[in-house]
């Protein structure tokens, strides 16, 4: 016996499902970016057993799983140890006019680095081992990007 299925021809319709949800920062996560927010400084977490310093910070270690308890006070400035330029602007994202870069900086004190936005640079300038600081936004939010971005550092340290 047929079944009615293979004698319809599959309809295929483009569209988008938006699903807006909110989450937790979690203990370790809500701490760092009270931190951000309330007094413009930057923590990581050290692991108790391999010494490792995260940034940004960590619960547990990844390498061996351990409860990670210390708290760093860490940068702020940094060292760029890679990037790439932006030509193309992607306003939903950020606000900074192109060209902008985003790098992977380590801040001072961290044994890992993090991405983030490159402003206000010359881009012959912008090379391995350059030292940034960081641009806070006036009102901040608790959100990462209450750093608006790094540029140059003007004082090296």
């Amino acid at each position: 016996m047929a079944d009615w299925r293979d004698e319809v021809e599959p309809w295929v319709l483009e569209s988008r499902i938006k699903v807006p949800y909110t989450w937790t920062a979690g203990e370790t996560g809500s701490h760092y970016l009270l931190e951000l927010k309330d007094n413009k400084k930057f923590w990581g977490t050290r692991c108790p057993q391999c010494k490792r310093i995260y940034h940004v910070p960590k619960r547990n270690c990844p390498e061996c799983f351990t409860e990670c308890t210390e708290w760093v006070e860490l940068g702020p400035l940094g060292t760029l140890r890679d990037y790439t330029i932006m030509r193309k602007a992607e306003p939903r994202l950020h606000t900074l006019p192109v060209p902008f870069a985003y790098g992977v900086i380590f801040l001072d004190g961290s044994d890992t680095g993090f991405l983030h936005l490159l402003y206000e640079y010359e881009e012959a300038d912008l090379a391995e081992g350059l030292r940034v600081e960081p641009v806070f936004a006036e009102e901040r939010t608790g959100h990462i990007l209450d750093v608006k971005y790094f540029r140059p550092a003007k004082a090296v340290s």
